[in-house]
C-alpha cells in the first residue's frame, strides 16, 4: 500500500504549487511541435500519448553533468547510478527495465547491441538543444526495446547562431567548458559546431573505498544543411563523445575465496553519424532517406587475471542503417506514414573470459494512419520486425483522443511492444542462444484539463503486462547460471500533474504512483519505487532567475547476496540562480542536494553529497 507519509508529501507539493501560482500574471500557453511520438511534426495539443519536452532554457538552467540528470526531475523517470560522475546510469521509464527504453540521438537509435541501455552518463547537456520523451509502447515505429517509451536527444549544432562559450566548476574538482558556433547563408544552408569538455575527480564509487574515482569526457557535435532547390533539403550530422572513467571492481581470490575491491578504469567512445535527404515530391508528399552509423565501445585498461599477456575486456557495437519514410497528406486532417528501417549490426565482446563476434540483420516495416478531425484524433499503426535470429515480430498501436466543449481532453491508447535479446544475453557470460523476445501489452487512459490560460492538470492511468522477462538464473549448488525467459511482470500506475506558466512564475508538480511487480515471485521489480514526487518552481525578476526543484522517491528493493535489501526513501532539494549581467553575459549558481541527504541509488555504491556549481556563459555577436 502507498504510505500515509507519501500521500502527505504529494499533497504538500500540489498545495505549494497552487499557492504559488496565485501571485502571477496571465500567460499564453506554449505553441509547440514535437516529432518523436509519430515520426512526423505534430502540434503538442494534438498528441494522444503522454510526452514531455525539456527545452534549451531548462538545459542551461540545470547545470546538469549529463543527460540522465536532466531527466530525473520528471514524472515516470527513475535513475540508478553506480557511483559518482561518469559512472554507469540506468533509466527506468514507468517502472520498466533499464533496457526497455529506446534512446535516440537526432532520431538515430544509440542503444548498443551488447548491453541494451544507452550510455546517458556520456551525453553532455551542452551538446543538446532539446529532449523529447514519449511514454508507452513504440516498437511499431522504433523496433526492439521500445516497451517503456522513447527518449529523443536533439543536438544543438544545427541550431547554433553566432558563437557561445561557457565555463563551470564545482565540488569534487569538477570542471566543464565549451564553445559553439554557427553560420547561415540565407535560406540555402548553414553549418554549426559544438565542443564540450568536462572532467571530475569524483569520489569513491563503492562503500568502504577511500580513493576518488573520476572521469573525463570530450564531446564534439557538427551539423550542416544545404537546400539546392526549394523542394530538396540535404543534412549531415555528427556527434561523438570519448573519454575515460575510473571505478572500482571486485577481485575474487579462487584460493582463499576472499573478495576485495581494486581500482580500475576504462576508455569509452559513443558516436552517431547521419546523412539525410528530404524531398517534397508534391505539395502533399514528403520523402525522407537517411543513412546512419552508430559506434559504441568500452575498453577496460586492466588485463584479465592481471597477466601482462592477457587481453583487455571490451564491448563494441557498430551499426549501419538505412531509413526510408514517406509522409502522404491525403487531406488536411488525414496523414499516412509508411517507412522501413534496415540495420546491419556487428557486436563484439570479451568479458569474464567469454568472447563473441556476432553479425545481426534487422529489417523493420511500418505504416501509420493519423487523423485529426475537429475534436477527434485517431492514430493506428502496424509494424513488422524481421529479426535475423528471432524471426518476425508484429507490433501495433491504437490511440484515440477527444476534446470536449469544456476543453477537457480524454485519451485512450493500447499497444504491443517487444525487446529482442541482445548479444550479451545470448552469447556473453551466462548467455543463452535459445532465448525468446520479451513481449509487452499495454493499455492507458488519460485526461488533460486546462484551467483558464495559466493552469493545467493531467492524470494518466496505465497497465503494462510483460511476458518472458529475461533474468539470470543462478544455481547455488553448482555455481552455474544462465539467462532464462522465466519471469512475468505487471506494472500498474497513475501519474498526476499540475503546471502553471506565468510571466514571472512557473510551477510544475507531478506524482507517480505505481506497482512494478514480478508476477512469478510476487515481489517488486528491482530499484523501482512505488511513489515518486516532483516539484519544480522558477521565479523571474528582471535579470534574475531563481529556481528550485524537489524530488522524492520511496523505498526500493535491490539485489544483494545472499538476501535482497531495501533501499531507503529519500528527498533531494536543489536550488539555482542565474543573473543576466548583460544581454550577452550571464552567471549562474546551482546547489544540488542542498540538505546533504544521505541516500542510495544502487546497493553498495556512494552518491553525491551537497554540491555547489558555479558557471558563466557568454554569447559573442
Amino acid at each position: 500500500m502507498f504510505t500515509v507519509t507519501g500521500a502527505a508529501r504529494v499533497a504538500a507539493v500540489v498545495s505549494v504549487a497552487f499557492a504559488t501560482s496565485f501571485f502571477t500574471a496571465v500567460a499564453e500557453p506554449l505553441d509547440e511541435t514535437v516529432v518523436t511520438a509519430t515520426r512526423t511534426p505534430v502540434p503538442a495539443d494534438e498528441l494522444i500519448v503522454p510526452l514531455f519536452v525539456i527545452d534549451r532554457d531548462e538545459i542551461e538552467r540545470s547545470l546538469a553533468p549529463d543527460a540522465g540528470e536532466l531527466l530525473r526531475t520528471h514524472a515516470g523517470i527513475e535513475l540508478a547510478r553506480s557511483g559518482g560522475p561518469g559512472q554507469p546510469t540506468s533509466l527506468f521509464l514507468r517502472g520498466t527495465e533499464s533496457n526497455h527504453t529506446v534512446v535516440l540521438l537526432d532520431g538515430v537509435r544509440i542503444n548498443p547491441g551488447t548491453i541494451g541501455s544507452a550510455a546517458l552518463q556520456n551525453v553532455a547537456p551542452e551538446s543538446l538543444q532539446r529532449i523529447e520523451v514519449v511514454k508507452g509502447p513504440r516498437s511499431t515505429l522504433y523496433g526492439s526495446d521500445a516497451i517503456g517509451g522513447v527518449v529523443n536527444l536533439r543536438t544543438r549544432a544545427a541550431a547554433q547562431r553566432g558563437f557561445t562559450g561557457y565555463l563551470s566548476g564545482g565540488r569534487y574538482d569538477s570542471f566543464a567548458g565549451g564553445l559553439g558556433g554557427g553560420w547561415r547563408a540565407g535560406e540555402s544552408g548553414g553549418i554549426g559546431f559544438g565542443v564540450d569538455y568536462r572532467e571530475s575527480e569524483g569520489f569513491p564509487t563503492q562503500v568502504g573505498e577511500t580513493a576518488d574515482r573520476g572521469f573525463e569526457n570530450l564531446t564534439l557535435n557538427l551539423a550542416a544543411d544545404y537546400s539546392p532547390a526549394p523542394t530538396l533539403d540535404l543534412r549531415a550530422r555528427a556527434w561523438r563523445a570519448a573519454g575515460n572513467v575510473e571505478y572500482t571492481a571486485p577481485v575474487f581470490d579462487p584460493v582463499t575465496f576472499e573478495q576485495s575491491l581494486a581500482p580500475v578504469d576504462q576508455d569509452f567512445e559513443n558516436a552517431s553519424y547521419a546523412l539525410e535527404s528530404l524531398w517534397r515530391a508534391r505539395t502533399n508528399v514528403d520523402l525522407r532517406a537517411t543513412l546512419t552509423r552508430v559506434e559504441d565501445e568500452i575498453v577496460q585498461n586492466q588485463n584479465n587475471d592481471g597477466l601482462p599477456a592477457a587481453p583487455h575486456d571490451y564491448v563494441r557495437t557498430k551499426r549501419n542503417g538505412l531509413e526510408l519514410q514517406a509522409n502522404v497528406r491525403l487531406r488536411e486532417w488525414h496523414e499516412l506514414t509508411l517507412g522501413t528501417l534496415l540495420t546491419r549490426e556487428n557486436t563484439q565482446s570479451l568479458s569474464f573470459g567469454t568472447r563473441f563476434d556476432i553479425d545481426t540483420d534487422v529489417n523493420q516495416f511500418f505504416v501509420q494512419d493519423r487523423l485529426t478531425a475537429g475534436r477527434h484524433s485517431f492514430v493506428a499503426a502496424l509494424g513488422l520486425v524481421d529479426h535475423e535470429t528471432f524471426g518476425d515480430e508484429l507490433t501495433w498501436n491504437a490511440e484515440y483522443g477527444i476534446t470536449l466543449p469544456t476543453h477537457t481532453r480524454l485519451t485512450f491508447a493500447a499497444g504491443r511492444a517487444f525487446r529482442a535479446p541482445d548479444s550479451t544475453d545470448r552469447f556473453g557470460f551466462g548467455g543463452n542462444p535459445d532465448l525468446e523476445p520479451e513481449v509487452s501489452r499495454q493499455i492507458e487512459v488519460g485526461l488533460q484539463q486546462p484551467i483558464g490560460t495559466r493552469h493545467s492538470v493531467y492524470v494518466n492511468a496505465f497497465r503494462n503486462d510483460i511476458d518472458d522477462l529475461i533474468v539470470y538464473v543462478f544455481d547455488p549448488v553448482t555455481f552455474d547460471g544462465a539467462n532464462e525467459n522465466v519471469d512475468r511482470a505487471r506494472i500498474e500506475g497513475v501519474e498526476f500533474g499540475y503546471a502553471f506558466r506565468g510571466t514571472t512564475w512557473s510551477v510544475r508538480a507531478e506524482a507517480t504512483l505505481q506497482d512494478p511487480r514480478d508476477r512469478g515471485t510476487d515481489t517488486r521489480l528491482l530499484r523501482r519505487a512505488r511513489e515518486n514526487y516532483v516539484l519544480a518552481v522558477e521565479r523571474l525578476a528582471g535579470r534574475v532567475a531563481l529556481g528550485a526543484d524537489v524530488t522524492y522517491a520511496g523505498h526500493r528493493r535491490d539485489v544483494a547476496f545472499p538476501t535482497d535489501v531495501t533501499l531507503g526513501a529519500y528527498t533531494l532539494v536543489n536550488a539555482s540562480a542565474r543573473f543576466q549581467v548583460t544581454d550577452q553575459w550571464s552567471v549562474q549558481a546551482r546547489l544540488d542536494n542542498a540538505f546533504d541527504e544521505d541516500y542510495t541509488l544502487v546497493h553498495g555504491y556512494n552518491t553525491a553529497g551537497r554540491s555547489l556549481t558555479l558557471a558563466t556563459r557568454y554569447a559573442f555577436k
